[in-house]
């Protein structure tokens, strides 16, 4: 089942699934496909970390109870946990409403040789902001001193930041992997229901999630809207279907493996020097 954003194409959520078991043969064979996954990106992890020289950026987005707190459970239970940030923003500080609306993202990217995770991300500030306005008004940006100043030339300005941003990161070394994890409306009512009616899931329930429920259309719009101006070659976004958590995960895994692959990573070898200090090391140590 292909997930990647053409660059340019026009993006219809309606004409992309939101049920991904069609792309396994069997419930079964998607959790052995993410266990392999999941394997082989350890190995991966490895060799990124010698190397120190490229990174990877993996952002999630998704309506309310799409699954990314879970996936990042169970896509990245293998990995080296020194070697991977996770993070998740939230209302902005006073200090960062103080910043461009990308400072704070910018501190969090991944260092050389290892992996950071977003769990929501830099693309808020075109979605909740486009669906509230009034946040964008809070944080005081120039020409902004209202709601109608917010036309679509504005978001297209933020859009093409984001694309800057990461272009630079790209340059940087840094491999982008874009999810939105595409659930359907129907399964997001299951899911606040079952955070209801289970006792053990309770602590996930917020009124506000069905709130924004409400404004499912909006979100919808500006997701359309975010994903057919930031898919490009450099970092492109990958819709991916959210209605199967197992199948889920297991795509999710392999669009990061994929990429991981492509860096063609090497352990680096050792100079001349290098392997005579081992040797010398060796002969230090002798028997016992």
């Amino acid at each position: 089942m292909e997930t990647r954003v053409i660059p340019g194409k026009k993006v219809d959520l309606a004409d992309w699934p939101t049920d991904g078991r069609d792309a396994f043969a069997s419930k079964e064979a998607g959790q052995e496909a993410l266990a392999a996954s999941i394997e082989r990106m350890a190995e991966l992890q490895y060799k990124l970390y010698a190397t120190n020289a490229r990174s990877l950026l993996i952002v999630l987005q998704g309506m309310d109870a799409s699954g990314k707190d879970s996936l990042i459970r169970h896509v990245m239970t293998g990995l080296n946990p020194q070697g991977i940030g996770v993070s998740s923003f939230k209302t902005p500080t006073a200090e960062e409403l103080d910043h461009d609306f990308l400072w704070r993202y910018h501190r969090s990217t991944p260092r050389r040789g290892s992996i950071a995770l977003f769990n929501r991300s830099h693309y808020e500030d075109v979605l909740i902001t486009r669906v509230h306005p009034e946040l964008v008004v809070n944080a005081h940006p120039p020409g902004v001193a209202r709601v109608g100043d917010l036309d679509e030339a504005f978001w297209k300005q933020r859009l093409k930041s984001i694309v800057a941003f990461e272009r630079q990161l790209v340059d940087g070394g840094t491999v982008i992997c874009k999810f939105y994890l595409h659930l359907s409306k129907s399964e997001q009512r299951q899911r606040f229901l079952e955070r209801i009616d289970e006792a053990e899931k309770n602590w996930k329930f917020s009124t506000s999630d069905v709130e924004e429920r409400a404004y499912w259309d909006e979100y919808k719009h500006a997701y359309e809207k975010a994903i057919e101006a930031t898919s490009t070659e450099a970092a492109p976004w990958h819709i991916v279907p959210a209605d199967r958590k197992w199948a889920t995960r297991a795509m999710v895994a392999k669009v990061v493996v994929d990429a991981l692959e492509a860096l063609d990573l090497q352990i680096p070898p050792l100079s001349p020097e290098a392997i005579e200090r081992l040797e010398s090391a060796r002969r230090s140590l002798g028997p016992e």
